[in-house]
């Protein structure tokens, strides 16, 4: 029963990038077709995606030009830049990132569906994300092929663990 329900809800999570106007084109593309800027270069060149902090238990991410919530956020120790997704059930993230966070047991045991295709998926627990004060432990993830998922998608396993979150004027409140 459990392994079904992980399954449906790694499928609900590439599902609803696909119906997210530019999500499933910036983030399921293949990384051939993606930019890649450094974390710390893009938050200051462009000015999005840098939180700002409010008080000790909230973080505030503007929307960048294309309307989404993009911010860097420090997983397992590790800055990775990560797009706010509401429509997404988990976090999600590809290979090459889970290598980097020291994730390297993988069992790709899941089979799930995205706007490229099919896909192999593991599930894992992140020890913590973090961004600013706003700080998560052991929070379920996705891991995707680099092929299936170019970037990091900071889904409902993520947001469900605060007390609150919201959009107000442009901006994505996040409270712990």
């Amino acid at each position: 029963m459990f392994v079904r329900s992980l399954v449906l809800v790694a499928g609900s999570v590439l599902a609803a990038a696909a119906f997210v106007p530019g999500v499933a084109s910036r983030y399921l593309a293949p990384p051939a077709a993606t930019a890649t800027i450094p974390v710390e270069k893009a938050a200051v060149e462009t000015g999005h995606g840098a939180a700002r902090y409010t008080g000790n238990r909230s973080a505030v991410i503007a929307a960048g030009p294309d309307g989404h919530f993009t911010g860097t956020f420090v997983i397992n120790g590790r800055k990775q830049r990560g797009m706010v997704d509401t429509g997404a059930s988990m976090v999600a993230i590809n290979v090459s990132t889970a290598r980097d966070l020291g994730l390297d047991r993988l069992n790709f045991r899941y089979a799930v569906d995205t706007a490229n295709g099919k896909a192999r998926a593991a599930y894992v627990k992140l020890d913590r994300i973090e961004i600013g004060p706003v700080r998560l432990e052991n929070v379920g993830a996705m891991v995707l092929d680099d092929k299936a998922l170019s970037g990091t998608l900071i889904g409902m396993s993520f947001l469900k663990g605060l007390s609150s979150y919201r959009v107000e004027d442009g901006k994505l409140h996040l409270t712990r």
